[in-house]
């Protein structure tokens, strides 16, 4: 993203944003441990009988499209790297770009592709699928196998990298490296986007509220050491493989497919094509990993807004001899199935982009909000040196947002969610006279506020 080894800034500005992100979560998830994470604080935070009701429905309905992309960038990824035993599968049958013409947003566009790897990816995310239909008891020593793969990988990874370490080849900078030019912002940006995006993660604890005991402490403690975790293992892990690898290399290839694997190239530099094979399987299975516990957990969130009353109702059946959300998983399987014939890079950029609007910053500012809105509400854990974190996540995430090249084109995706995610809300709400066609919400909003 930036041409050399000063990538790594925004892999470290992007741990500093998530830190502080991570604070948001904590205040929240302390004062309201309740499962569902965001579509909780979001409703409670703008008033559960009025406004919030349209913000926790607009993160269900951005969730219907950003969870499948988090599926699919999981599925694309290891098709990816699939192609690395089988270079047939870049084989590109048909690229087309869509575009749609819309009043005042601008064009719309989408392109989709169609190869080998693209029916792969479709085939991981149905295999995903059958594997977690069934009763959620027999699902945990496939989590706990899953789990055991991605470290042995990121473990492997990083000693082997730096028992070959060469500091001068890591930290080889070009001239300008650091010249802050337009481009210099440009690459930030996306190196940003790529970092948030392999960070992210961190909050699922908060999505377990109900389940964790002593939540107050745990939580907070839980995010914290998540993000330092996390940030520590992907900073050490791309370090390691500057040291192996030239970036000048890293850059090149990154410029086609061979930039899928370049773990692989990494691996066949130090100990041949053996090492190589076997940590491309392991990349994989990492990846499928991803895979099924994403769809595992995101396909509950649906369901719970829909036994709230607040999302589609099809979403609250549950399998009748199994009893778990089977239209849930089937729905969001089939979107990430969709979103397969789309480049892992678009499908990164537009689900990055479409969390940070619609989820994200309104939760960032809304911590603020509830100090105002509710200063007497029990808060375990609180924010240091409030508001300093909020505001400053916000500023890195409106960072993220801008500063990319064409950078409207994902905007435009999270407006167009905006738009038909409020208009289907206000469609149900007149239709079942709720707020804001109830008139008497205000009224016991602003009752049970006092």
């Amino acid at each position: 993203a930036m041409g050399g080894p000063q990538a790594m800034l925004g892999w470290l500005l992007g741990a500093i944003f998530a830190i502080c992100d991570g604070l948001v979560w904590a205040e929240l998830g302390a004062a309201m441990p309740k499962s569902g994470g965001s579509y909780n604080y979001l409703r409670e935070i703008y008033g559960s009988r009025s406004f919030g009701r349209l913000i926790s429905f607009l993160f269900i309905w951005q969730l219907s499209f950003s969870a499948p992309l988090s599926i699919a960038s999981g599925a694309i990824g290891l098709a990816g790297y699939a192609s690395y035993f089988w270079p047939a599968l870049e084989y590109q049958y048909a690229d087309h770009l869509w575009e749609l013409h819309l009043p005042l947003l601008g064009t719309l566009q989408l392109r989709w592709l169609m190869s080998g790897a693209t029916f792969l990816a479709i085939g991981i995310v149905v295999l995903a699928v059958i594997l977690l239909y069934r009763k959620i008891t027999s699902i945990g020593w496939m989590s706990k196998l899953l789990l055991a793969g991605v470290l042995i990988t990121m473990g492997w990874i990083i000693i082997a990298g730096f028992s070959h370490f060469d500091a001068a080849r890591a930290f080889s900078f070009p001239p300008g490296a650091f010249t802050l030019s337009h481009n210099f912002f440009l690459g930030l940006g996306s190196a940003m986007l790529i970092a948030t995006y392999d960070y992210w993660g961190y909050y699922n604890v908060c999505f377990l509220g109900d389940e964790v005991k002593d939540p107050g402490r745990t939580i907070p403690r839980a995010l914290l050491l998540s993000i330092l975790l996390v940030g520590c293992l992907y900073v050490l892990m791309n370090i390691s493989i500057l040291g192996v690898v030239p970036w000048q290399e890293i850059t090149h290839t990154g410029q086609s497919n061979r930039g899928l694997y370049v773990v692989s190239v990494f691996m066949q530099r130090m100990y041949g094509t053996w090492a190589a094979n076997l940590v491309t399987a392991l990349v994989m299975w990492t990846a499928f990993a991803s895979v099924f516990s994403l769809l595992l957990g995101y396909s509950r969130v649906p369901y719970a807004a829909a036994i709230d009353g607040n999302y589609f109702q099809a979403f609250a059946r549950v399998h009748p001899q199994h009893r778990f959300p089977y239209v849930s998983l089937l729905a969001l399987g089939g979107v990430a199935a969709m979103f397969c014939f789309f480049s892992l890079a678009d499908v990164i950029a537009a689900l990055v982009v479409i969390r940070i609007t619609l989820q994200f910053l309104v939760q960032a500012i809304g911590v603020i909000v509830l100090r105002i809105r509710r200063p007497d509400l029990p808060r375990p854990f609180r924010m240091w040196l409030y508001p300093l974190p909020a505001l400053l996540a916000s500023v890195g995430f409106i960072f993220v947002l801008v500063s990319r090249t064409n950078s409207l084109k994902q905007v435009r995706y999270a407006l167009v969610i905006l738009i038909t995610g409020t208009a289907i809300y206000l469609v149900r709400a007149w239709r079942n006279r709720e707020w804001p066609f109830d008139g008497r919400s205000l009224v016991r909003e602003s009752t049970a506020g006092h």
